[in-house]
């Protein structure tokens, strides 16, 4: 350590010098302060700078955490409707599947444990068949044929003769593979011999004029191919295992003729439809093959189907075939049609509800379905609390339908009742989770869809008339769905609608409990005589039987 000199000692010019090299110090240590004030503003400088990388990349982090959220929420979707099941439960006919492998494996194991038992005491035998279900009896409008079982002889061994003192009848369910058979049209000729007039019975009218196929075969033909999804060229082959050849050109033409026969009857039900006050409608993509300049190319046209309500005493359903999905079909179709109509949220159906002649009557199923992607995901804990408020609404609608006043005044009063606290239950939480969830997340999508759609959604309650959801037509959609998996696409737009025209009478004779060949083959017979006028005498919800 450098101690000071004793200034007392020092000369003048030693103490000039000292003070100079004071200065000098002096000068030197400000400057040092003042490089370090500089580098401690710089410092400063960046300390606010890497602050703000910090909070940008914090708000990356988010933003990242967010996506990656939504993307691994759409992955998960995505496998999930390629490898698992796309609806939300397994469908009827899937259960059904399920339920006959497990009687089938149930017979063979009760098969297999008579052939143990057969060995067993007499007591054991009664037992196992006093445990067997009671079979149910045949139907009573089936064919009987009876065949009788008598001993060879009556004379019994000790030379005397039987006597018959009763019977024993077993039924048996037997089979006869459908028959082709020829009617034999014969018209006598009358002739008076004193006037030379010749008299002969004209032949009854038929849809197809000089054809050979009677109203019943037609009925089969498209009841087959429109309702059982059997393609002309397998009933074809059907049809040449029972040794008649009817080549698919033939088939094609009579299907060609009856669309055209049976497309005023189409006409009478929408006009029929359309003047109901509640509709449901819906649309489903199916493949038409467009003619091109040298080859055909397959283009995405849809079917549009509007169904009166499960409530409505008029049970039909029109299905409508159109080149594309433009809402301007939908628009077309609702002309003039004044009512509600229950729909999901797509855009095709909002220029009919600008005009306030149509009211929106939202669906609460798709409500529910984005609630239900997000929890068999396990991308959100708070779905499963929506689902079960949505699960209590259901349950109200199903205590409805087993109620015997069915009367709309009575359901609005029920809904007001159960139905409506737990919709305000639902909105309330609805409004307090969107609060809390990144406004960007699949959750937050599926809140913001039902706030969106609220006063569409909580409609029904006020109207005992409306439906909760837009299941009853979506299940009047499957026949198409079914269909394209085994016919894969429309010839044309002519055929898409020619199709459209045919199953709408099935599907509408379907919801009225009739026999779709029953009901096609009275009518294809009474088309050729029946007047214009009446032709609603012919729709499927007035129809009855020509007992003649």
């Amino acid at each position: 350590m450098n101690t000071l000199p004793d200034l007392s000692q020092l000369t003048h010019e030693q103490l000039l010098e000292f003070t100079r090299q004071l200065a000098i110090q002096h000068q030197s240590l400000a400057q040092s302060n003042q490089q370090l004030d500089t580098k401690v503003q710089h410092l400063e400088v960046s300390n606010q700078q890497l602050d703000a990388k910090v909070q940008h990349l914090e708000a990356c982090n988010q933003h990242l955490s967010i996506l990656t959220q939504k993307y691994e929420h759409e992955l998960a979707l995505f496998k999930r409707h390629k490898f698992t099941q796309k609806n939300e439960h397994l469908t009827a006919k899937q259960i059904h599947l399920w339920d006959e492998a497990v009687e089938e494996d149930i017979a063979a194991v009760d098969l297999e444990l008579e052939r143990l038992n057969s060995g067993k005491t007499d007591a054991s035998a009664q037992k196992a068949t006093a445990n067997k279900p009671k079979r149910r009896p045949l139907p009573d409008h089936l064919l009987t044929l009876r065949i009788e079982h008598e001993p060879a002889s009556t004379q019994c061994s000790c030379g005397c003769t039987l006597r018959r003192i009763g019977e024993d009848i077993s039924e048996k369910l037997n089979f006869r593979p459908a028959q082709f058979y020829k009617e034999q049209h014969i018209r006598g000729k009358w002739v008076c011999d004193q006037c030379d007039i010749l008299t002969q019975q004209a032949m009854p009218a038929y849809v197809i004029d000089k054809g050979i196929a009677t109203p019943e075969l037609l009925s089969h033909v498209l009841v087959s191919k429109y309702a059982d999804h059997l393609p002309l060229y397998r009933q074809r082959q059907i049809f040449l295992r029972a040794g008649v050849d009817l080549s698919r050109s033939t088939l094609s033409d009579w299907i060609g003729r009856c669309g055209v026969e049976l497309e005023p009857l189409t006409n009478a039900l929408k006009q029929v439809v359309l003047q109901q006050q509640v509709l449901h409608a819906d649309e489903t993509p199916v493949t038409i093959m467009q003619m091109g300049d040298d080859e055909k190319k397959p283009k995405k046209g849809y079917v549009w189907a509007y169904a009166t309500t499960q409530y409505n005493p008029v049970h039909a359903v029109i299905y409508d075939f159109q080149p594309s999905r433009s809402g301007q079909h939908a628009e077309e179709f609702l002309k003039g049609w004044q009512g509600h109509l229950v729909c999901d949220d797509y855009s095709g159906y909002k220029a009919r509800f600008k005009s306030g002649d149509v009211i929106e009557v939202g669906c609460m199923a798709h409500a529910r379905r984005k609630f239900h992607e997000l929890h068999v995901t396990g991308k959100s804990q708070i779905a499963e609390q929506a689902l079960l408020m949505i699960q209590r609404l259901y349950a109200i609608e199903a205590e409805l339908r087993k109620k015997t006043d069915g009367t709309a005044e009575h359901r609005r009063e029920y809904r007001q009742q159960h139905s409506q606290p737990v919709m305000q239950q639902l909105y309330e939480w609805l409004n307090q989770h969107y609060l809390t969830v990144p406004s960007s997340s699949p959750t937050a999508r599926a809140i913001n869809y039902s706030l969106k759609r609220w006063p569409a959604l909580s409609r029904y309650l006020d109207n005992g008339n409306l439906p909760i959801d837009n299941n009853w037509l979506e299940n009047q959609m499957r026949p198409w769905a079914l269909g394209r998996k085994n016919w894969l696409f429309a010839g044309s737009l002519r055929s898409g609608q020619r199709a459209a025209n045919i199953m709408t009478l099935i599907q509408s004779a379907k919801l009225n409990g009739l026999d779709p060949y029953a009901y096609l083959s009275d009518v294809l017979k009474r088309l050729p005589t029946h007047k214009v006028t009446q032709i609603e005498e012919l729709l499927p919800h007035r129809w009855k039987s020509n007992p003649s």
